[in-house]
């Protein structure tokens, strides 16, 4: 494999896409704003970088696992030069129109967007899912990079399309979760066993991944990801009273991760 291959982000989702892209073969750096991640890193046989810059000087596909929006677009403008002749997949959860941007502004490397559905389970595992956006013959590029530690990959269209289907995906996730929560909660008042009702809903018309997974998540991220579709349906003038409403139950339900004998 000829490709190096950078990661900007050793964090949760980060870390484990490192270690299987160690596995699969390919020179690996990484890097974080976080120095005490370098043990981390060098633990899963990948290059530490210093800084971004000398990550990106080094790499041909750049993947970035950084936070939110302006952070994005802080790195890319601070490591212009270092990018140069790069790809860049932006693995971050953002706005479809900053990556539609960042595309635009930056010439002199090519920019997509690559988001990642299933969660930390799935990225241990090496089974995210990633939706691609960008031009075909640079998704084809970068596809055995994702394959790396992805089981499905989805070109979904021009740059910021990814970002679209992710929020969708996140809209979808946020209200089965809340579904689930209401439903169990009315189970558990009327006396029924909730483990053995939660294993019957999961081979039902009710099955969701959010059941499926139970008792490892929590609305930690529900408000971010539902801030971005709110901003996405006022711009395009779309009403989504449902996902308002979901939005809601999510911040009061935020602090806790559920569990069958809570209720």
């Amino acid at each position: 494999m000829s490709d190096t291959v950078g990661v900007i982000g050793a964090g949760r989702m980060g870390l484990p896409i490192i270690g299987h892209l160690v596995t699969k073969g390919f020179r690996t750096l990484a890097t974080d704003v976080n120095p005490k991640r370098k043990a981390d890193v060098e633990w899963k046989k990948a290059v530490w970088a210093e800084n971004a810059g000398a990550l990106a000087r080094e790499s041909d596909i750049v993947l970035v696992c950084v936070g939110f929006d302006r952070e994005v677009q802080d790195l890319l403008e601070k490591n212009r030069d270092a990018l140069k002749d790069s790809i860049v997949a932006i693995l971050s959860t953002v706005h479809p129109k900053t990556v539609k941007a960042l595309a635009k502004e930056n010439k002199t490397f090519q920019v997509i967007d690559s988001t990642v559905c299933r969660g930390g389970d799935a990225a241990d595992k090496g089974a995210l899912l990633s939706f691609v956006g960008g031009p075909k013959p640079v998704v084809e590029r970068v596809t055995p990079v994702l394959k790396a530690y992805s089981s499905d990959v989805v070109h979904t269209g021009e740059v910021g399309s990814a970002q679209v289907a992710k929020a969708v995906n996140n809209l979808i996730m946020w209200a089965c979760l809340v579904a689930d929560h209401e439903g169990l909660a009315l189970a558990k008042r009327y006396g029924v066993d909730l483990e053995l009702l939660r294993e019957a809903l999961g081979v039902s018309s009710a099955a969701n991944a959010a059941l499926d997974k139970w008792g490892t998540q929590t609305m930690a991220w529900a408000e971010d990801d539902m801030a971005i579709v709110a901003e996405m349906a006022a711009e395009c003038g779309l009403k989504l009273p449902q996902a308002v409403l979901n939005r809601e139950i999510c911040r009061e339900l935020k602090p806790r991760r559920f569990k069958l004998d809570e209720y």
